[in-house]
C-alpha cells in the first residue's frame, strides 16, 4: 500500500515553515525561517509577508531535498488558512495555489489552532485532550466533543500571547527569546 504524503505550509505569523509528513504522522522534513525584528519592535504584517516571500521557495526546495520526496509522490498540499496575520497568510495561500496547479494536487486548508492540538496529539499519543491554547491572538480552553473541536472558554479582552508581546516591546526585549 502506497504511503500517503502531505506537504504543509505554515505562515500565520513571523515564522514561515514547510513540512512534509506521512499520514501516520512521521515528519520527513520541517524546515522553517523566522522573521526577527530588533528588540522592542513588533513584526508588521507587510514586512512579515515580504520575509515569507523571500524564504518560501528555498524552504520548499529544502523540504523536498531533505525528505527525498518528489512532487509526484505528494498526495495533497495543506496550508494554514487562519487564524493569523492576513498578509503573511496570503503568501502561503498564493504559493499553495500555484503548486496545486503545477503539481495537480488538491488543497487542504487547515485551522491553525486545531493543527497545534493535532500535532500535540500525534507527538504525545493523547486521546481527546482538553487544551489550554495560548498564542499571540488566542487564549482558549478547547476540547474535542461531539465529533469536532469546541471552544469552552476564551479571553474576551487580550490574548495572553499578545499581552506578553506588548510587555516585551515596552521593556525593549527581543521578539526572539
Amino acid at each position: 500500500m502506497k504511503r500517503k504524503i502531505a506537504i504543509g505550509f505554515e505562515g500565520s505569523a513571523n515564522k514561515m515553515g514547510v513540512g512534509i509528513v506521512t499520514l501516520d504522522g512521521t515528519i520527513l522534513a520541517n524546515p522553517r525561517h523566522t522573521y526577527i525584528t530588533p528588540p522592542g519592535h513588533g513584526f508588521l504584517p507587510r514586512e512579515t509577508a515580504h520575509h515569507h516571500l523571500d524564504h518560501v521557495l528555498p524552504l520548499v526546495k529544502s523540504a523536498l531535498e531533505t525528505s527525498k520526496v518528489a512532487p509526484e509522490e505528494i498526495d495533497c498540499i495543506c496550508y494554514t488558512k487562519g487564524p493569523g496575520m492576513g498578509a503573511p497568510l496570503q503568501v502561503s495561500a498564493v504559493v499553495v495555489r500555484m503548486l496545486s496547479q503545477l503539481w495537480k494536487k488538491p488543497i487542504v486548508g487547515v485551522n491553525h489552532c486545531v493543527a497545534h492540538i493535532e500535532m500535540g496529539r500525534v507527538l504525545t499519543g493523547a486521546d481527546d485532550p482538553v487544551v489550554l491554547y495560548v498564542s499571540g491572538g488566542n487564549t482558549q480552553v478547547i476540547a474535542y466533543s461531539e465529533g469536532r473541536y469546541r471552544i469552552f472558554g476564551e479571553t474576551i479582552d487580550i490574548a495572553v500571547g499578545n499581552c506578553l508581546d506588548r510587555f516585551a516591546r515596552v521593556l525593549n526585549l527581543s521578539s526572539w527569546i
